[in-house]
């Protein structure tokens, strides 16, 4: 057995009752097992760490959480209650367990004041961010829309990584989905959306300007590494005005890293070490969603190098997180 470091590993909390967002992934008779699982962090979960060994977690809220609420001031007190409750467990192991802060991006100088809060009192590792925002009812922002460059300047200031996690598109904003409800969700909407936002992210500029800035994408990369040479091999052809000063593979290359989480196929895992390097490539399960114990079977059985094995294990999230 690999000792081991997860980074996508979800809770959610009845006070404020954020728990219920998850619901709407799993059946009427699934969802009481995963709600349980989402709401215990001492007990089951460390059980299941201990079986599948993972040594450490970093905590994360799950999806969409924060981003899933437009009021804004039920936006900044759920996003610093939930970071409090995440403390709390920190706090009873902090031998076994780090977090990742909920941001309430609705309001992103809140949200700075709230990312310099948790890393600088609470000792987080960085922040966690489901998505695009939704704003005052009836508006959504994304993480490359200038009103965010105070908070990627704050996240470089501070040192600590960005975790860019899905969520689906809104109904009005998917009807390539509508009538197709299988394609919602982490079966396909999840990937084309984040992955969407991280292109995003590389053609704004942002990391032009602030080029310490490190993105944690899950699920191998949400299809980026198997499709980035043909986005910059055609924006060549017609670039469009794009404001980024490099082809997007060297920010994928760059500025960001990419984990296990819930896509646990080999031929997947070993085209993208070979496209992002060994060193940008972490272990993750994304519990309650995967199992535990299938992520760390998986990747315990795999034929790789000793040294590439153990740096995917934990070597690479120990250097990220500065653990």
């Amino acid at each position: 057995m690999v000792r081991k470091i997860a980074l996508e590993e979800h809770f959610g909390t009845a006070d404020p009752d954020i728990v219920e967002q998850s619901r709407e992934h799993f059946t009427e008779q699934t969802w009481p097992p995963h709600r349980r699982q989402l709401l215990d962090v001492q007990d089951e979960r460390l059980r299941l760490m201990d079986e599948a060994g993972i040594e450490f977690v970093a905590l994360s809220l799950l999806a969409p959480g924060i981003q899933g609420l437009p009021d804004r001031a039920q936006a900044v007190d759920w996003a610093r209650r939930t970071n409090d409750v995440a403390a709390r467990h920190v706090e009873l192991r902090p031998d076994r367990f780090a977090a990742f802060a909920a941001l309430p991006l609705q309001d992103p100088e809140e949200a700075v004041g709230e990312l310099r809060r948790a890393v600088t009192e609470l000792g987080f590792k960085g922040a966690l961010v489901n998505g695009f925002s939704e704003v005052d009812g009836d508006r959504i922002a994304y993480l490359d829309e200038p009103q965010y460059r105070p908070f990627w300047a704050a996240v470089e200031d501070l040192g600590v990584p960005v975790y860019l996690h899905p969520r689906d598109p809104l109904p009005r904003d998917s009807r390539m989905l509508e009538g197709h409800p299988w394609l919602y969700g982490s079966a396909w909407g999840f990937s084309v959306e984040t992955g969407t936002h991280a292109l995003r992210l590389m053609a704004s500029g942002l990391f032009d300007e602030h080029p310490g800035v490190q993105v944690i994408l899950g699920h191998l990369g949400e299809l980026l590494p198997f499709n980035i040479w043909r986005t910059d091999h055609r924006l060549k052809v017609k670039p469009a005005g794009i404001p980024a000063r490099k082809p997007l593979r060297e920010y994928l290359r760059a500025n960001f890293h990419l984990t296990t989480s819930g896509n646990f196929a080999r031929p997947e895992l070993l085209f993208t070490i070979d496209e992002v390097g060994a060193d940008r490539v972490l272990f993750s399960a994304d519990y309650p969603f995967e199992s535990m114990g299938e992520a760390a079977a998986w990747f315990d059985a795999l034929d790789l190098d000793h040294e590439v094995h153990e740096k995917i294990a934990e070597g690479n999230a120990r250097k990220l997180l500065e653990l």
